[in-house]
């Protein structure tokens, strides 16, 4: 077993290096994909290590990967080496704990998936680091298959140090954040459910308000959110076979569980007790829950909202969409108050993504394009031709991203929920203010 993971270490160097010293297409593949994907507030070498580490398999030059091409380039390795190199591929970054010190290596879970590996103490050069780590310590980090049980460590360990639960799930948004194609990438399954979630949000919404956009005072869009999330409560306890319609004392009796225990559990998680007894009931199985979304309070103050769904973007909510309809309907469109920093905040806004473009360009062809040109300086733009390239000039991905309103796996949503009640109990100082939790 040693003589594998040492070949496999070397087998890594001579890709990475075989990386680095290329030429023509695969340096400038590298040199873009690294500009693209190093985060733009850190120089810490090892997250740019990370980048690399990760340019090596998921990376692409025209229609092959680095590995293909370091494959080609080496015809003299092993049919043993080149499946080695080639499962590779199933290389992922992910947010892990360490469960167990192993002597030669360690076990760690992935939270984002609570699945376990057994990973290979093979880097000589990070031994002594290697050596600090102890277990419940949370790394940033990516692996690599060697065997169908084992794993090695294919980029840096960033240690995260040992968190508590409020910090912790600030490194997992930050992961989910940062690293979205790595989100469920060993669990491919959870990843679909995620997406199905997503598309069940957005057939409710098309119910309840008989359209995909609309547009209400704040208030009344609030309202009519919690009712979705409500009913798709309800839908997925029913689906647990758990009865909404019954009073908690019933709900505990057929859990098998006290009553007071339920209630306290469901008081300390911020959660409705319903959702703690289904938590109770699918322990130890691979349950997905819709999270709670709070729409903010600019949203629900606004006089104005319009609201957005789509099967794939999911929920966008635009207080100042109306006024940027206004601005585009005025035959001066110059002379509407602050017309062009309303402008700019849709072009630099994360949260107004391309699919609310592709909404503003249906409506509004002729007088959106007058309006970028102006404000781009761009007399040529076109809309038809210019816009994709332009918004993705604004970091604004063409692809949607797993919205905040998809389901989560169970034990994602209990960690979230226990943190926010942890940071409400420590600011409240016991004032019985109760503080609806937030999802991943």
């Amino acid at each position: 077993m040693d003589a594998i993971f040492e070949r496999a270490q070397e087998l890594k160097q001579a890709l990475t290096q075989f990386v680095f010293e290329a030429e023509g297409e695969l340096a400038v593949a590298l040199e873009a994909y690294a500009a693209e994907h190093s985060p733009r507030d850190s120089y810490d070498i090892k997250q740019r290590n990370l980048v690399i580490d990760t340019f090596l398999s998921e990376g692409q030059v025209g229609n092959q990967t680095p590995l293909e091409l370091f494959l080609e380039s080496h015809p003299e390795l092993t049919d043993n080496e080149r499946t080695l190199v080639t499962n590779w591929q199933r290389s992922f970054t992910g947010l892990f704990e360490i469960s167990q010190i192993l002597p030669d290596g360690f076990e760690l879970m992935n939270w984002l998936t609570a699945k376990h590996y057994i990973v290979a103490q093979n880097n000589p050069t990070a031994a002594e680091e290697m050596g600090r780590w102890k277990t419940g310590e949370i790394l940033l980090t990516r692996i690599a298959p060697v065997t169908n049980n084992h794993w090695m460590f294919f980029g840096p360990g960033i240690s995260k140090g040992k968190p508590g639960k409020p910090k912790l799930a600030v490194a997992i948004g930050e992961f989910k954040q940062n690293y979205k194609n790595n989100l469920y990438s060993d669990a491919p399954e959870l990843l679909e459910q995620s997406w199905e979630s997503v598309a069940r949000y957005h057939q409710q919404f098309i119910e309840s308000f008989g359209s995909n956009q609309v547009t209400l005072p704040g208030y009344q869009l609030n309202k009519k959110i919690t009712e979705i999330q409500e009913k798709m409560s309800k839908e997925t306890l029913a689906a647990a076979g758990i009865d909404g319609s019954k009073s908690l004392k019933e709900i505990a009796q057929e859990a098998g569980a006290d009553e007071e225990e339920i209630t306290a559990a469901a008081v300390e998680a911020g959660a409705d007790a319903q959702e703690v007894v289904k938590a109770f009931n699918s322990k130890g199985k691979s349950s997905m829950v819709i999270p709670k979304v709070d729409l903010p309070e600019e949203i629900r103050k606004a006089e104005q909202v319009t609201a957005f769904s789509h099967p794939r973007w999911g929920q966008t909510f635009l207080p100042t969409y109306p006024k940027f309809q206004a601005m585009l309907e005025a035959e001066d469109w110059q002379s509407y108050p602050n017309a062009e920093m309303l402008v700019r905040k849709y072009l630099e806004d994360p949260q107004i993504n391309f699919f609310i473009w592709q909404q503003l360009q249906e409506q509004y062809p002729t007088q959106l394009e007058k309006v970028l040109q102006t404000v781009l300086q761009r007399p040529d733009f076109s809309l038809q031709h210019d816009l994709e390239a332009t918004l993705q000039e604004f970091h604004k991905p063409v692809e949607p991203e797993l919205p905040e309103t998809a389901s989560v796996p169970q034990h994602l949503h209990d960690l979230f929920e226990s943190a926010v009640a942890q940071v409400h109990k420590s600011k409240s100082k016991g004032k019985g203010k109760k503080k609806t939790a937030q999802g991943f």
